[in-house]
C-alpha cells in the first residue's frame, strides 16, 4: 500500500509548490488546474491521450523496477527502447508473410535488442567490473548515434518531400490495433498492465523473484544463501533492458507507425519511467500508478498552455520537485541504513 500512496503523496507536495509558481507568475491557481485535469481527464479523448502517454513510461517503469530490485543501477532504458523501436521498425518493413506476422516477429525483436543491449552492460560489469551506472548511461548515446545513423542514411524513407531523418511507413496490417476507434490508445496499453501484473506476481510468489529482492536488499545474505550474482544479473538486465525494447516496439507499431529520429527520446518516456520506479520505491503496480500520474501531469501541462496564459513549464516544476521528493528519500534511506551500518548499497 506504501509503495502506491508515495506517487500520490508526491503529486500533492509538486501540486502544492506549482501553485507557488502559479502564483508567482501571476496565474489563476484554481483555472490552471482546473485545465490541467480537463487536459489529462477533461474528456474520453484526453483519458485515452494520457493512457497512450502512459504505455511506454510503464513499461520502462517496469524494467527498471526489476533492475533496481536486485540491486543494479539500469540508466541505459533510452537506449534500449530506441533500438527496440529501430528493430521493430525494421522487422516490421522488411520481414516478409502476412501484417499479424510482422507485428508479433515486431515486438519481439524489439523486446530482443533491448534485453540483448542491456545485457551488454551487464555482461562488461560481470567480465570487467566495469561500473553499471556509467556504462549503462554511456550507451544510450551510442544507441541514438547509432540509430540516428541509419535512418538518415541507409534506412531513410526517400520516397516522400519531408527530408525527414525516418524509416518508411510500416504498412497498416503490422499496427497494433486501437483500443477505441478515432483514438490514439492501442493494444501497447494492455501489454503494460499485463507486464506490470505479472512482474507483480513473480516478484512476489516466485523463487527467482525472492532472490531478486534478497540481492537486492542484502546481497550478502543473498551470497551465502546460494544466490549466483553474476547470473541473476544478467537475467535481470536482460528482463530490464527487454521492457525498455517493449516500449519502444509499441510506440513505432502504435503510435508513429515508423522510425522517427528523436520521437522516442526527446519526450523524455525513459526518465519518466525511472522516475515513476523511484517515486512508487521499485514497486511494480506503485510503478504503474506512478507511470499514470506522471502522463496524466505531461499532457494536462499541454492543456494548461493551451487555455491559460500559465506557461507549460509549470509541469516542469512539478516534476522538478518530484526529483527532489525522489532524491530526499533516497538520501534519507542512505543516511538511515549507513547509521545502521549496512554495508550493502541497495536501493530498497
Amino acid at each position: 500500500m506504501g509503495a502506491l500512496v508515495q506517487p500520490v503523496i508526491a503529486i500533492l507536495l509538486g501540486l502544492v509548490i506549482g501553485a507557488i509558481a502559479i502564483a508567482i507568475v501571476g496565474g489563476d491557481i484554481a483555472q490552471t488546474y482546473t485545465e490541467m485535469w480537463k487536459g489529462a481527464f477533461g474528456s474520453f479523448y484526453f483519458f485515452t491521450n494520457t493512457l497512450s502517454r502512459a504505455t511506454p513510461i510503464i513499461l520502462i517503469g517496469l524494467g527498471t523496477t526489476l533492475a533496481f530490485r536486485a540491486g543494479f543501477f539500469n540508466l541505459g532504458a533510452e537506449g534500449q527502447m530506441i533500438l527496440g523501436g529501430l528493430c521493430a521498425a525494421i522487422t516490421a518493413l522488411y520481414l516478409p508473410g502476412p501484417g499479424w506476422v510482422k507485428m508479433i516477429a515486431a515486438i519481439i525483436s524489439g523486446i530482443v535488442a533491448g534485453g540483448i543491449w542491456s545485457a551488454f552492460a551487464g555482461w562488461m560489469d560481470a567480465k570487467f567490473r566495469m561500473n553499471l551506472l556509467i556504462t549503462t548511461l554511456l550507451l544510450n548515446y551510442i544507441a541514438s548515434l547509432f540509430a540516428g545513423y541509419l535512418v538518415s542514411y541507409p534506412l531513410k524513407d526517400n520516397t516522400g518531400s519531408a527530408a525527414m531523418a525516418q524509416t518508411e511507413m510500416i504498412e497498416h496490417s503490422a499496427w497494433l490495433p486501437k483500443l477505441f476507434h478515432g483514438m490514439s490508445l492501442h493494444a501497447g496499453f494492455l501489454l503494460a498492465v499485463i507486464g506490470a501484473v505479472v512482474l507483480y506476481l513473480f516478484m512476489k510468489f516466485t523463487v527467482s523473484g525472492y532472490e531478486v529482492r534478497m540481492l537486492g536488499s542484502n546481497p550478502l545474505f543473498a551470497a551465502y544463501g546460494g544466490v549466483q550474482r553474476g547470473k541473476l544479473m544478467l537475467f535481470s538486465m536482460i528482463a530490464s533492458g527487454g521492457f525498455a525494447g517493449l516500449a519502444g516496439a509499441v510506440e513505432v507499431l502504435g503510435t508513429q507507425y515508423r522510425y522517427l529520429d528523436g520521437s522516442l527520446s526527446t519526450p523524455g518516456y525513459a526518465w519518466s519511467g525511472i522516475m515513476a520506479t523511484l517515486l512508487a520505491g521499485s514497486h511494480p503496480l506503485g510503478t504503474a500508478a506512478a507511470a499514470l500520474l506522471l502522463a496524466a501531469l505531461q499532457t494536462g501541462g499541454m492543456g494548461v498552455e493551451r487555455n491559460t496564459e500559465v506557461p507549460l513549464e509549470i509541469a516542469s516544476v512539478i516534476q522538478a520537485t518530484l526529483i527532489l521528493f525522489v532524491s530526499a528519500k533516497i538520501s534519507y534511506s542512505f543516511i538511515k541504513r549507513k547509521k545502521a551500518g549496512a554495508q550493502d548499497g541497495s536501493i530498497a
